[in-house]
């Protein structure tokens, strides 16, 4: 028992590693802008253009302000740390693909404006994590669907170009939550899935044949 107690310590621990290590270079990045009073906003992504191109890859870890990084770091320290801890066999495979569709389809569909910023990636694990656990249809990853909308379904209304956000880019809110979606679909029979019903009827047919065997048998030698 103590020992099952520390191996899912250990497992709830690792599963932030990652996460945090994205995070540590997004706030060293932003430390850095700080002090030298510096906008790196040309590493974000520009659609259409060839300067924004490398910004599929830089533009998650610039942000705007503080303000900004705060309003990311939390989500994504929580849902990449239930990502990780809940589909740890895919998550790292889950991860790239929605940082690569949400930077390749924000370059190709926005606003003529520098994009940066992790929300993109907060909007596609959050996407993932809702939707895996109503495709694969058990009951604790439905439970992970429902914590989600519990704890962020108030991001719902940044899919939107509401007033409140347009300074921010809803556009990589909405494609991020978009290849979440296309990445729940596609890898939805990979990692955890609802285990098969017993075969109880196999079983007792089995014990059946088990039972009567004996009064089969040839008694004539």
């Amino acid at each position: 028992m103590h020992s099952d107690l520390k191996t899912e310590r250990k497992r709830i621990l690792y599963s932030a590693v990652f996460p945090m290590f994205m995070l540590f270079l997004m706030f060293t990045v932003r430390l850095i802008e700080s002090l030298e009073g510096a906008n790196w906003y040309f590493l974000g992504i520009k659609p259409l253009s060839l300067q924004g191109l490398p910004g599929i890859i830089t533009a998650p870890f610039i942000h705007a302000d503080w303000g900004h990084f705060g309003a990311n770091a939390g989500p994504f320290l929580v849902l990449g740390s239930v990502l990780f801890y809940v589909y740890r066999d895919i998550a790292f495979k889950v991860f790239v693909w929605i940082y690569l569709l949400a930077g390749i389809w924000l370059w190709f569909g926005a606003r003529d404006a520098w994009h940066v910023g992790a929300s993109g990636l907060v909007y596609g694990m959050a996407a993932f994590l809702f939707l895996s656990g109503i495709i694969r249809n058990y009951v604790p990853l439905i439970a992970v669907s429902m914590l989600v909308i519990f704890l962020y379904g108030g991001l719902f209304w940044g899919l939107f170009p509401v007033e409140w956000l347009v300074e921010y880019s809803w556009e990589a809110h909405l494609w991020g939550a978009l290849a979440g979606v296309v990445v729940a679909v596609v890898f939805r029979k990979e990692g955890p899935q609802k285990p098969p019903p017993p075969e109880e009827d196999e079983n007792e047919e089995e014990e059946g044949d088990d039972r009567t065997s004996y009064w089969h048998m040839d008694t004539t030698k």
